[in-house]
């Protein structure tokens, strides 16, 4: 890409393709994206804001299985996120929550030395790539959640080679959409809490610097900013090393199945959530972070329809 235009590529269809094919031909991503740009051009903007029969997708996925994407997360990477999860979960003051003995051991052991590694940082589960949602697609509410709130991160995209390696193909700004009315009520729905839709793009960075990243987090209300916030991320923001987080992802031998995709957010610092906001419908969130290109935007969908019992049929 070339803002504002955009280079169609020639002889793939996905970028799980494309990555295959640089992998199995020992050359770098870029170098084979280059080697495939053809000659046609499109403009970028109106695809980006919605006005062209072209749309934007999900920066990396399983074009065939879905189900063979695994989207993931660490928390407790960020001091704000240790600041906001043990607000949550505070009971007495005199007492260290186990959100903050977390965030802690990663101060003193998630930064082991190149070639080694240390403590092992919080890890969630998010789903699969039917979660996953495009710049522009909405983030939903549903109908048995108790709310829905922004997480503004950085998330890696990897493919795994078919010798089981995991490779890191880039980079995309992530919104890794979470129910923290539910989790606040206690501390154990934390892993339910988690499996809620979530966004990436609209763009991949094969290669970013991402040792300290300016990210911009912002809530818009009908025709107005509600709340907007700034932190850091990146590698020396974190307690945790992004070295130390992919291996303790990639240690399970079921993280490192050939022909998988892995989405792996890292963590933010702030959420509107903790200085009381509740999204409503038609609620804007937007995050945008330097290098990254253009900012992720994202409307809340509350889905209206009462909660449902599911029924499960015995096989007799």
């Amino acid at each position: 890409m070339e803002e504002p235009r955009l280079h169609v590529l020639e002889g793939c269809s996905s970028l799980y393709e494309l990555a295959n094919a640089a992998i199995e031909s020992d050359v770098t991503l870029t170098d084979l994206a280059l080697r495939r740009a053809g000659h046609d051009e499109l403009d970028y903007d109106p695809i980006y804001d919605g006005r062209s029969e072209w749309r934007i997708l999900a920066p990396i996925d399983h074009p065939r299985e879905p189900a063979r994407c695994v989207v993931s997360g660490t928390g407790l990477t960020h001091l704000g996120s240790a600041r906001n999860r043990n607000s949550m979960h505070e009971s007495r003051s005199e007492d260290l929550t186990d959100s903050m003995k977390m965030f802690r051991s990663g101060i003193e052991g998630g930064r082991p030395a190149l070639g080694s590694f240390g403590i092992s940082p919080e890890w969630f589960y998010k789903g699969t790539g039917t979660t996953v949602k495009a710049h522009g697609e909405p983030l939903c509410v549903p109908a048995y959640a108790a709310d829905g709130g922004e997480e503004a991160e950085i998330a890696g995209l990897y493919i795994i080679a078919g010798n089981g390696c995991p490779y890191r193909v880039g980079m995309a700004i992530g919104n890794e959409f979470s129910d923290h009315q539910f989790e606040k009520t206690n501390y154990l729905n934390l892993a339910g809490s988690k499996l809620r839709t979530c966004a990436l793009g609209p763009e991949l960075v094969v290669d970013p610097q991402f040792e300290s990243v300016h990210v911009g987090v912002k809530i818009e209300r009908g025709m107005g900013a509600l709340w907007s916030k700034t932190f850091r991320s990146g590698d020396s923001e974190m307690c945790h090393s992004v070295q130390n987080i992919e291996h303790h992802h990639f240690k399970f031998e079921s993280h490192r199945r050939a022909g998988d995709v892995h989405i792996h957010f890292f963590g933010t610092d702030c959420l509107s959530f903790s200085d009381g906001i509740r999204l409503q419908e038609g609620d804007v969130m937007e995050i945008s972070a330097d290098g990254f290109g253009r900012a992720l935007r994202n409307p809340v969908s509350v889905l209206p329809a009462p909660a449902t019992l599911v029924r499960v049929i015995p096989l007799r």
